[in-house]
């Protein structure tokens, strides 16, 4: 019964009916069918709803009532309703699966199931739509099992996009239990449980099941060994899994997948290690990860790329690292050795993949790179010429960093062991301070001529990434500071930029202390240009004849050397009295002592038939040289006694200019390459040489002299006395009480830019400031000190 709505009025009742069921009804279906659904809706509950309206204020204007009234009959449900419209709908389903829906009304089956749903009977409607379908996906997994060969997959995926365009039609009509139903009950929606019925009518189906996960493994492991199959096949089916839900996926495929795939590689690693070299086998695995990968994208589920690929990386890779780094004749070490950068790239690539990967070619290269250093610096062979020594480690960096940048990605765990390692063994020669200081005085003299300012930063740096290895960065500095001097008193610098610069980077490394005594020695230099021009301003006179040239150094600034007496010549003496008249004239409180063993003297010489050269001579040689202007011939006893030189100081010089071929500019009797006190001398009247400037260098070993070395060793000792000191004071005023272990960590810490302190030295300064009250013993704990203020 369709209710109606009453309009009351002055008690004069006008009844309009409006289907208002109907009504709804409308706006979804055309009027044909409105018409033939009318005696199909019940009503059984009419509803009655009095409605006064509230008239207003206005008082010629009466009450107006609403009634909502019920229809005065009923409409009676045919009993077989439910039956027949599901037979009308199961013959829709029926028409669909058999691809013959181009008759059916759709709107018409949308509305008999609406109906029936609205009727109660939606349980019916679900029931009967999860018979049918599953009737016919069994009719369908029969022809899938039927198929034979490749034509298996290509029915399968024909009834599966089947199964789905159904699906989606059926959706379609029963949207309305969707929606109110299925909602309230809780249960699968109709597309889903489409999904659930496909799984377990079709795919789970005993004669499909294995059938379908044996059909795609065999098409892959074609692919695998170099068969072309058809992904697009491929593709599909998969989809279908990932359809049906990610659990299906994992389960019914990539479980299984990942198995076989670690069986297969698992076996093909071991074939491929015992045939090939370690390059060739890292190519291979290499692409077999970008196959897999490339697999993924094509016919997988995005998701199985990170499972997959870790199955390959651990059987190609985890479980023959070690093998493969420690290869013979291919392994890292023989990469490393030969330069493989693209090699290198690739197990850098591949290690990084794994567990313990890169510490792995890490460790190899970290213990290679120390053995190679060891023997690098320990064999006395190399050791023989400092320059040379500096430059290998040199190049031995440049390899390594190269490589380091190159292949492995300028990874900072690389760089940090490549540190250490050149650390370690840099420090295994206690000369390497040496060394480092005589190779970049040999640069600062002759090796940067020429070399453009940018190459001479680069070659700067180069030293001072060596100088951060040192831990005796103190025994550097008591050489180079000589060096310096020699460089500087002698001019034989090639560039005052670069030695500012490297002092410059030095000060940066180090802090002021370190460079301080090295920038005194450069305005000492400056200084006294000032003061020999003041000088031969108030000695117009001296114009003419000898020309002396004073470099007043501040003894403090400069390497201590004790002063070498000598008898210079008169015409220099008179001199160096009237310019020590001058300065000592000019500034007060000052004391000049003259080191004649530092200087140099240009000469001219004039030898038989008149040939004239000037001669660069230290300043031994020339008040040698300049006895001759005396004397035909002299004996060894007679130049001592005239010259005062100490005889270790005048047999070199003497050796210098007689034995030195092409700068023999004196001759000696008997001829031998030792100077012996029985020896005369005479000048070389036949001396010759295409240049006019001769250079006599003295004969002296580049490196130092075993005694030397010791001076040098016990002065570096002596100069760490009370730096030590310092520190254990700075140490203990901070901390008040402190024990000997933590004393001798400390210092030691502190310390550590500039030496390595030894624990035996430190617990001799400790004993040593206890003597002079700057620290006590605790009187019950004799390893514990106190700071005394």
């Amino acid at each position: 019964m369709i209710p109606s709505i009453s309009l009351h009025r002055q008690n004069k009742t006008k009844k309009i009916s409006i289907p208002v069921l109907q009504l709804f009804l409308i706006l979804l279906f055309s009027p044909k069918s409105l018409r033939a659904s009318q005696e199909l809706i019940p009503n059984p509950n009419p509803i009655v709803s009095p409605s006064p309206i509230p008239s207003g204020d206005m008082s010629n204007q009466k009450k107006r009532n609403f009634q909502i009234e019920a229809f005065k009959h009923r409409v009676v449900v045919d009993p077989k309703y439910a039956d027949k419209t599901w037979q009308i709908l199961e013959r829709a389903i029926h028409q669909i699966y058999n691809q013959d829906a181009s008759g059916l009304s759709f709107e018409e089956l949308y509305r008999n199931a609406y109906n029936m749903v609205l009727h109660k009977f939606g349980e019916k409607l679900y029931t009967g739509f999860i018979a049918t379908m599953t009737g016919h996906l069994k009719e369908k997994a029969k022809i899938i099992e039927s198929a034979q060969g490749g034509a298996f997959l290509e029915e399968l995926n024909k009834k599966w996009n089947e199964h789905n365009k159904a699906l989606e039609m059926i959706r379609d009509i029963l949207m309305y239990m969707d929606r109110t139903y299925i909602e309230s009950t809780k249960k699968p929606h109709v597309h889903p449980m489409g999904l659930i019925l496909w799984k377990d009518n079709v795919v789970h189906s005993p004669k499909i099941h294995k059938r379908l996960l044996n059909t795609l493994l065999d098409l892959v492991q074609k692919e695998r060994v170099g068969e072309v199959i058809d992904r697009g096949l491929v593709r599909n089916v998969t989809k279908m899994f990932m359809d049906l839900g990610e659990g299906v996926y994992q389960e019914d495929f990539e479980k299984p997948f990942l198995e076989a795939s670690s069986e297969f590689y698992k076996v093909e690693s071991m074939e491929f290690i015992e045939a090939c070299d370690c390059g060739d086998y890292l190519k291979k695995a290499e692409k077999r990860l970008t196959e897999e990968i490339d697999r993924v994208g094509h016919y997988l589920d995005g998701k199985s790329e990170d499972k997959i690929t870790s199955v390959v990386e651990r059987e190609m890779i985890a479980n023959h690292m070690q093998r493969l780094v420690h290869m013979e004749n291919s392994g890292l070490v023989n990469m490393l050795l030969n330069d493989k950068y693209e090699d290198l790239g690739r197990m850098y690539n591949l290690f990084r993949r794994v567990t313990n990967g890169l510490a792995t070619v890490r460790d190899v290269m970290t213990s290679h790179l120390r053995e190679m250093g060891k023997q690098l610096v320990t064999d006395p062979e190399k050791s023989k010429d400092p320059v040379e020594f500096v430059q290998r480690l040199l190049d031995e960096r440049d390899k390594y960093d190269k490589i380091i940048s190159t292949a492995f990605g300028n990874d900072k765990t690389f760089q940090n062991a490549l540190n250490s390692s050149f650390e370690y063994f840099i420090n295994l020669n206690t000369r390497s301070p040496e060394f480092i200081s005589l190779f970049v005085d040999d640069k600062l003299r002759k090796g940067l001529k020429g070399i453009a300012d940018v190459d001479v930063e680069v070659i700067l740096d180069k030293v001072m990434m060596l100088f951060r290895y040192l831990q005796e960065k103190d025994v550097f500095e008591k050489y180079y500071k000589q060096h310096v001097a020699k460089r500087l008193l002698s001019g034989k610098t090639v560039s005052d930029d670069a030695e500012r610069s490297l002092i410059v980077k030095l000060k940066t490394e180090c802090g002021y202390q370190f460079t301080s005594k090295l920038e005194g020695m450069f305005t000492d230099m400056k200084t006294s240009e000032d003061t020999m021009r003041g000088f031969y301003s108030s000695h117009p006179e001296l114009s003419e004849g000898p020309t002396l040239i004073v470099q007043v150094l501040t003894t403090g600034s400069w390497p201590t050397q004790p002063a070498v007496p000598c008898n210079l010549p008169a015409e220099v003496s008179v001199l160096c009295e009237k310019f020590r008249s001058y300065y000592l004239g000019t500034h007060t409180g000052r004391r000049l002592s003259w080191q004649t063993n530092m200087g140099t003297a240009d000469i001219k010489a004039v030898f038989g038939k008149g040939q004239k050269h000037e001669l660069n001579v230290s300043t031994f040689q020339m008040c040698v040289l300049m006895l001759f202007n005396n004397s035909d011939r002299l004996s060894y006893k007679e130049i001592e006694q005239a010259t005062e030189i100490p005889a270790p100081e005048l047999k070199r010089c003497l050796q210098s200019l007689a034995c030195v071929k092409g700068k023999n500019v004196i001759k000696k009797e008997p001829m031998s390459k030792d100077i012996g006190e029985d020896d005369l001398f005479v000048v070389n009247d036949k001396f010759t040489s295409k240049f006019y400037k001769v250079k006599i260098g003295t004969v002296v070993a580049q490196k130092e002299t075993e005694p030397e070395k010791q001076e040098t060793r016990q002065r570096v000792e002596e100069d760490r006395k009370p730096q030590i000191e310092a520190a254990i004071v700075r140490i203990m005023k901070s901390r008040k009480i402190l024990d000997h272990n933590n004393i001798i960590a400390e210092v030691t810490k502190q310390l550590q830019p500039r030496f390595l302190a030894n624990p035996t030295e430190i617990k001799k300064r400790i004993e040593s400031l206890i003597e002079r009250d700057f620290l006590e013993r605790d009187n019950t704990d004799r390893k514990l000190y106190r700071y005394l203020a």
